[in-house]
């Protein structure tokens, strides 16, 4: 078995292009250390409808340089089949380690391959590849970012023509044509012949950008912005600075690219701490709002000052603030979410007349809903413009709160104020997640066993109403690894994360609420409830 394992570790590094994780795999053979090289060669990357995602290192099962000149050969071998022999392939990358050596590589196997390929000036916001694709009218699209996984991370996300993320059958079409390459010596990869496109294709992204605004709206309201070591900054601040938005006050430990990620243990706006420097800079300046994107600004997060307090507002949350500010400027066509987020925004559409659909989690699926206008999932994603952008784009959800946030100064009120409103309106919608990482990915297919072979008939006292075993899939949802409760006046969803280590459970009760004046009481029972859900839920999935 070791002898087996090193010399496929041998067979690697003879084909290895990088001299980085040549080094690294020679030191790990020279030492033996079986442990270590079981890690990296016991499989491959797993090739999903998130692409890939992983740790860089040598071998296989990590991030690296033939792993991606691997899947840029399969996505070129699946594009020639689809009958694109000489289309266009844009590829965007971020800064962590490795994003541009990966991008060259891509554009290199596409250009070996008869494709034509183009690549964006530097590191750019994940949204403005989304666009381009649309724009330059490409046939693929690939994204070399890891979004807000943590620095030792790097991952390739592949786009279609429409601009919108691969979904089955593509994504397993593709993965076979990678495991067709049978060596990096039948892939050629001539050193140039592809374009490195200049600012052209950011400048029509940003004038796109204004488009997302009404004309003559209020623009007073002040900002506070982190770019969370990532991509975001430049482009937000041409973005707002074009829109006439006051120039946000930037959280400086954080506006540049750092690929090490060195104020924050996790460069997701959600995890605890993340935001800690945002909210000192907001306590200095006394912004009306606090705006942050993830690394790859696709993601927008938004924190509020409620009462001598900065906190961050929830996913559903913003999703629910910017349905009712596109409903209150007449925005029509369909409004949709993934099954994760909270069902106020179909409580909103229905009042207004307009569609709603739910789809599974994830923008591949909620920019294929048809006749789109508004698009959200609770993990801070938002698609405002999706006939520019068929993804999540944290940059103009960032101008459209700023936009509402405007609008509402200008009558003397705030966001919490308008979620007042909507609570009183519809219900209050109250959101929270139980969210499980870990080390050993068995626990989380153990956990879905016990909730299947011995499912929870209640949960905080509610009945359990209804279980929907989503592997079978429903009328509207194709199959998925989940499983969702409805009880009275409650809903519980859990799932397996897709792109990270995590058993994730998603939880919403709906309070009836007669006045603004019953709100303290229902945001009490609402704690207690989701709270009291969180304990059993756990007990049950034996997490």
């Amino acid at each position: 078995m070791h002898d087996e394992l090193i010399a496929q570790a041998q067979t690697w590094l003879t084909e290895d292009p990088d001299p980085d994780t040549r080094t690294e795999l020679a030191r790990l053979i020279d030492a033996q250390d079986h442990t270590e090289l079981a890690a990296r060669f016991t499989g491959t990357l797993q090739f999903g409808t998130a692409g890939l995602r992983g740790e860089l290192g040598a071998g296989p099962m990590r991030m690296n340089r033939s792993v991606v000149i691997r899947a840029a050969a399969g996505l070129a071998a699946y594009l020639k089949k689809q009958g694109h022999p000489d289309g266009l392939v844009v590829i965007g990358y971020d800064a962590r380690h490795k994003s541009h050596d990966f991008a060259l590589d891509t554009a290199a196997v596409m250009t070996g391959a008869g494709l034509r390929a183009a690549v964006l000036p530097r590191p750019l916001p994940t949204p403005v590849l989304a666009f381009a694709i649309r724009h330059l009218g490409a046939v693929a699209g690939v994204e070399v970012t890891a979004s807000h996984n943590p620095p030792r991370d790097n991952g390739y996300k592949v786009y279609l023509g429409d601009g919108s993320q691969i979904v089955p059958p593509a994504d397993a079409d593709i993965a076979a044509e990678i495991a067709a390459v049978a060596s990096l010596t039948t892939v050629p990869r001539p050193t140039h012949g592809w374009d490195t496109l200049d600012d052209s294709v950011l400048d029509a992204y940003l004038t796109r950008t204004d488009a997302v605004l009404a004309k003559d709206s209020p623009r007073t309201a002040r900002t506070v912005y982190t770019a969370m070591h990532g991509v975001g900054k430049d482009v937000l601040l041409a973005a707002f600075a074009r829109a006439g938005f006051p120039a946000p006050a930037l959280v400086t430990e954080q506006a540049d690219p750092d690929p090490d990620f060195p104020t924050v243990a996790f460069p997701n706006p959600e995890e605890p701490g993340a935001m800690d420097l945002a909210f000192a800079t907001a306590r200095e300046t006394a912004p009306d709002l606090i705006i942050a994107n993830d690394p790859d600004a696709d993601r927008c997060a938004v924190a509020v000052q409620d009462d001598d307090n900065w906190r961050m507002l929830r996913g559903d949350e913003v999703g629910a603030l910017l349905a009712a500010h596109l409903v209150h400027r007449g925005a029509t066509g369909t409004f949709a979410e993934s099954i994760v987020s909270s069902s106020l925004l179909g409580r909103i559409a229905e009042k207004a007349g307009l569609p709603h659909v739910e789809t599974l989690t994830g923008f591949k699926w909620i920019a294929r809903a048809e006749g789109l206008r508004y698009g959200y999932e609770e993990a801070l994603g938002y698609c405002v413009d999706p006939d520019g952008v068929r993804d999540k784009d944290g940059i103009t959800a960032a101008l459209l709160i700023t936009e509402l946030a405007s609008r509402l100064k200008s009558e003397g009120r705030t966001l919490l104020d308008l979620l007042d409103d909507l609570a009183v309106e519809h219900g209050l919608h109250a959101t929270d997640q139980l969210s499980v990482r870990v080390e050993d990915l068995s626990l989380i297919a153990a956990a879905m066993h016990r909730l299947r072979e011995q499912p929870p008939t209640e949960l905080a006292g509610l009945p359990i109403t209804r279980t929907d075993d989503l592997t079978q899939g429903t009328e509207s949802l194709p199959p998925t690894d989940g499983l969702r409760y409805t009880l009275d006046g409650a809903r519980v969803i859990v799932r397996p994360s897709g792109t990270e280590p995590k058993l994730k459970c998603y939880l919403e009760v709906v309070i009836p609420v007669a006045s603004h004046a019953d709100l303290p009481t229902a945001r009490a029972k609402a704690t207690t409830l989701l709270e009291s859900i969180k304990r059993d839920l756990s007990t049950a999935a034996g997490i």
